[in-house]
């Protein structure tokens, strides 16, 4: 069953993928049908080239866990990033 949960974000960054590092504008967060990882249902998240989307996105599948883990990680991580004032 798809679940049509999706949600487009602005970024300001970069991603690696074979070709190299390209500048990303767009994150796709999704969480339906996986791809390629071992569970019915994935968190998807799609890092999209600036400027050319059609040279492919940068993407990764999560199960909904590692998906919770990664969040966590990344706000004490920005926490962090404040309480010092580097950004």
């Amino acid at each position: 069953m798809c679940t049509m949960i999706s949600a487009r974000v602005p970024v300001a960054g970069s991603a690696r993928s074979a070709g190299g590092w390209t500048d990303v504008a767009e994150a796709t967060l999704s969480y339906d049908h996986a791809t390629h990882v071992w569970s019915d249902h994935a968190l998807r998240i799609d890092f999209v080239p600036r400027g050319a989307p059609s040279a492919g996105s940068v993407a990764i599948e999560l199960d909904l866990a590692s998906g919770r883990s990664l969040l966590l990680r990344l706000q004490e991580i920005i926490a962090a990033a404040e309480r010092s004032e580097i950004e």
